[in-house]
This record gives structure tokens, C-alpha cells and sequence, in this order.
């Protein structure tokens, strides 16, 4: 008879096994759960910590949660549209906060599905669980790619796992509310893909697309221009003319990424016939780029620990910047080890210390990687140890009371004072 000990060893490599053999399948399957976990969290968050007061009566449910915060002013922008004139501060006279501070591409599409009749709350969240699922999908085939990157026997296993874990993200839960990071998923990912393929007019056209839906213009930028310098390299070597037959349609991709970065501010611009409004829509919401790049996290270090404050921000930059560079990272392609140093600290540079950083940093899918290769992979990085199930089963719980805690304590409202997701 067969020991339950070896039963259980066997039952989870068969369970490893099949997950490999059918990995979208998988993927889709522990993403519904994970959404059901999602809900779980909303409803224990609406029940045990929101104030009545937030949602305006006495028995909170996962309902409310899901049309808090931004998600008021997408559906204010799906249904009104964007105000004209904008807004402006009666004692100051300066533009104060609206809808124009939002991206347009998500509540569109919103709009588009409410013309058949769809309430906004059942069209966004609806939209937004479809999109989740295809970009979980998409996260772990651009985890998949090997061109570029070091040789990693177990790649497979590791795209997948580190795409499960990108499912239980602690900030996870704004990809079920109407919240624009769903869109932004798929967008990325699926240009990053395209990137890795040399098909440069697609990354355009999501680029461009991109343009209109988030805030990442320069980071995606700097990752096209990392795979070409690599690409001309290789082929210069090689004794081949480098770029035969793309240049243009690599030029257009550079075109489309400098564009995306710049057509909603100009397009805003244009619109209230005010060239810096915004810009200056931003500065109400507390943005303050004249202060200079990292200056706003450094200071807020400071201000709040001193020399320690400081010194833990350098720490965890540094960390981070390490474990992107060391061996943990090296398995992943350039193109996404490039987006993964570029895309947070073009965060650090422009964005105010606020606790949004969070939700903002689920584009950094490529954490994920790195958190599924230092669980799983030796000390060398060279193989993956036996008894890395156990190891991911843990890593498994702990974001799975990070969930909870982000959902509880970030995305409920209190009217006299709580921190924005």
C-alpha cells in the first residue's frame, strides 16, 4: 500500500503537471478563484470596517465597495462626459479637480457597453473581470519569453506560477472595480509581446492606445528602445544589416510611444482651449512636478523618519534595482527587465507619495517574476528546489492576507479621513 506521505508528493506533481500541460486553462481558473477571493475580501471589508457613513446607509456590502473612490468619477465621465468649461475654484480662480484629471479610454468603453442597456456598475465590473482574464494570460506569455534572457530549464514552470502569484497582488481587487488598471494590463502586456516579436507597428497602435488609457508612455518607451539598441547589436555582430526591413515601422513605434506620452495633456489642451490645464487639473489633485524628480518620496522620508526615513527608501530602491539585475531577474527577457526598473522609478519621479503607489504598481507584473524565483530557485538561481510547492503555498497565504489587508484598509472610505487607493 502506497504511504499517504508519497499519496500527497505525487498528487501535488500531478496537480503541477496538468497545470503545465493546459497553462491557460489553469491560469483562467485560478484567476475566477482568485476574483471570488477578491469579493470575499470586499464583503468581509464592507461588513467589518466600512463606516456606514461612507456609503451613506446602514449595511454596507461588497457593492458599495465596488463604486468608491475613482470609480465615482469614471462613472461621472461614462454617463456626463468631460465638463465644459473645467471646473474652477471660486476663492482661487485656478482649475480645480474634474474628470479631465482621468484617462478616457476605459470609461468609453463603458459607455459603449451602457448602449445596450447595461447599468454602469454591472458594464464596468463586467468589463473589467473580462480584461483581468485576458491579461493574466498575456502576463504570463510575456513571462514566457526567452529571447534576451538567461537560460532557465524551468521556465515554464516559473512564467506560471509568477502569473498565478500576479493574481493575488495585494492591490488586486481595483481589477474587479471600475478602475482603469484592467485596460492598462492588457495594453501593456500585450505591446511588451509584440515588442518581444518585432511586430513594432502593433506595439504602435497599443502604444498609442496606451496614450489615452494610462500614464506610462516614458517607461514603455525606454523598453522599445532597450530591445532595438540590443537588437542592432546582435545583428551588427552577426555581419547582417541591422533592422533590415523594419527601420520605418521601428521609427513609427518610437513616434507612437513619444505621442502616447503627450495626446491626452495636448488633447485637454486643445479642448477647454487651455494649453497647461491638465497639468493643471494634476497640481489640484496634489501633484507637484516642479519640485523635482524623487525629491517629493525623499522629502516625505525625511519629514517623517529623518536620516532612517531616507535611507530606507535608497534601501529599497537599491534592493529592488538588484534583484531586477541579479539572478533573479536575468531569466526574464531585457525588454521586461528594462520596464521593471523603468516604469517604478518613473513612478518615484513624478508621482506625490501617496498610498495609490500601490494600485499603480500592479503594472509591474514583473515582480511577480522576481517573487516566484526567489521562492522557488536555489541560492544560484541555477535549478528550482524540490519542495517548491510548499515554498509557493506560503508565499500563496501571505498575499492572500495582504488582499485582505489592502481591501480593508485601503478601499473603504471614511468622509473625515482615509487614504485613497
Amino acid at each position: 500500500m502506497t504511504p499517504p506521505a508519497l499519496l500527497t508528493v505525487e498528487g501535488r506533481s500531478a496537480v503541477a503537471t496538468r497545470a503545465l500541460a493546459h497553462p491557460v486553462r489553469f491560469l483562467l481558473l485560478w484567476y475566477a478563484a482568485s476574483r471570488l477571493l477578491v469579493l470575499l475580501a470586499m464583503q468581509v471589508a464592507a461588513v467589518w470596517f466600512q463606516t456606514p457613513a461612507g456609503v451613506g446607509h446602514l449595511h454596507p456590502g461588497a457593492g458599495d465597495i465596488l463604486g468608491l473612490w475613482d470609480s465615482v468619477w469614471y462613472h461621472r465621465i461614462a454617463t456626463q462626459g468631460y465638463p465644459l468649461p473645467l471646473p474652477v475654484d471660486p476663492q482661487s480662480g485656478r482649475l480645480t479637480y474634474s474628470a479631465w484629471a482621468f484617462y478616457p479610454a476605459f470609461p468609453m468603453l463603458v459607455r459603449a457597453l451602457m448602449s445596450v442597456g447595461l447599468p454602469f456598475t454591472v458594464a464596468a465590473v463586467g468589463l473589467n473581470l473580462v480584461l483581468g482574464a485576458v491579461a493574466v494570460v498575456l502576463v504570463w506569455r510575456a513571462l514566457g519569453f526567452a529571447l534576451h534572457a538567461s537560460a532557465q530549464p524551468a521556465r515554464g514552470r516559473l512564467a506560471l506560477v509568477a502569473a498565478a502569484l500576479w493574481c493575488l497582488y495585494p492591490a488586486t481587487s481595483v481589477l474587479v472595480m471600475p478602475y482603469t488598471e484592467p485596460l492598462a494590463c492588457v495594453l501593456l502586456a500585450g505591446a511588451l509581446i509584440l515588442l518581444m516579436r518585432r511586430q513594432y507597428l502593433g506595439v504602435a497602435g497599443l502604444a498609442l492606445a496606451l496614450g489615452f488609457t494610462r500614464a506610462v508612455a516614458p517607461a514603455l518607451a525606454c523598453a522599445a528602445l532597450a530591445h532595438l539598441v540590443v537588437r542592432w547589436r546582435d545583428e551588427q555582430r552577426a555581419g547582417t544589416r541591422p533592422l533590415a526591413g523594419q527601420r520605418a515601422s521601428a521609427a513609427a513605434m518610437l513616434l507612437a510611444t513619444a505621442v502616447s506620452g503627450v495626446a491626452w495633456p495636448v488633447l485637454v489642451g486643445v479642448v477647454s482651449g487651455l494649453p497647461w490645464a491638465f497639468f493643471d487639473v494634476q497640481a489640484a489633485w496634489g501633484q507637484q512636478p516642479d519640485r523635482g524628480p524623487f525629491v517629493l518620496w525623499l522629502a516625505w522620508g525625511w519629514e517623517e523618519r529623518g536620516v532612517f526615513g531616507v535611507a530606507v527608501i535608497v534601501a529599497l530602491v537599491l534592493t529592488y534595482v538588484a534583484l531586477v539585475l541579479g539572478r533573479h531577474g536575468r531569466w526574464l527577457a531585457i525588454e521586461l527587465r528594462v520596464w521593471a526598473l523603468a516604469y517604478p522609478l518613473y513612478l518615484l519621479a513624478v508621482v506625490r507619495p501617496i498610498t495609490s503607489m500601490w494600485r499603480f504598481l500592479i503594472l509591474d507584473f514583473p515582480v511577480a517574476a522576481l517573487l516566484a524565483s526567489v521562492t522557488m530557485r536555489t541560492s544560484s538561481g541555477t535549478s528550482v528546489v524540490a519542495h517548491w510547492r510548499r515554498r509557493v503555498a506560503v508565499v500563496v497565504v501571505a498575499l492572500g492576507v495582504g488582499v485582505f489587508w489592502f481591501t480593508a484598509a485601503l478601499l473603504t472610505y471614511t468622509p473625515w479621513g482615509a487614504d485613497p487607493p
